[in-house]
């Protein structure tokens, strides 16, 4: 039995049709489920929120969109859990106004990814693509403990990585339990790896 090629689809084509759904993404031109969770979403507002209260605190002109997407190339688009973009770099987007696209890093403060079973993505792609496209700081919350042994160590445990982008490249910082996270972004964040851990569970 021969199998059918999968349908590849450019960037167009896939917010033609998968644009107001938010559990997709197009990665070289193959839909992807992203099979969010319950425990998933809850780590995600969580992380939301405590971005949120520095924003408010400090009067910050970011926003959080509920729904985003990131344009990488003609054939493969993000749309990240949590994202912190400056409003007043918004203009440089040109496609803001009519969609919530981004197609550049102008705009990004900060991109947190919470792991799931597509945890591959999440440390080795997206940390590659994130990199090229200028992103500054990528969170990889691993909630969990899903990553690889050559990400997050052995024995695999909940892991909180911080990308920081070094030139073309990013360091990583490793968070565990009782690790108050280093955020350039939001530098007087007061937050515990354990307390995101917390806030997958029931």
């Amino acid at each position: 039995m021969v199998q059918a090629n999968p349908q590849i689809l450019r960037f167009d084509e896939f917010v033609a049709s998968y644009g107001d759904e938010d559990r997709y993404e197009l990665i070289d031109g193959e839909v992807i489920d992203m099979e969010p969770t319950g425990l998933h979403e809850q780590v995600i507002g969580f992380v939301a929120r405590k971005f949120n209260v520095e924003i408010d605190r400090l009067n910050l002109p970011y926003t959080i969109p509920h729904r985003c997407l990131i344009r990488i190339s003609d054939d493969t688009a993000f749309r990240p859990d949590v994202i912190v973009l400056d409003t007043t770099q918004l203009v440089h987007e040109p496609l803001w106004r009519t969609q919530p696209v981004i197609t550049s890093s102008a705009a990004i403060k900060l991109i947190a990814e919470v792991v799931s079973t597509n945890w591959q993505n999440d440390y080795a792609r997206k940390v590659e693509d994130y990199a090229l496209l200028g992103v500054p700081e990528y969170w990889i919350t691993d909630y969990l403990g899903l990553g690889g042994r050559e990400y997050i160590g052995q024995p695999k445990q909940p892991t909180v990585t911080i990308c920081s982008l070094a030139g073309e490249f990013y360091s990583k910082q490793l968070f565990r339990q009782d690790g108050l996270l280093a955020s350039s972004t939001f530098p007087e964040l007061q937050l515990r790896a354990g307390t995101i851990f917390a806030a997958g569970q029931l």
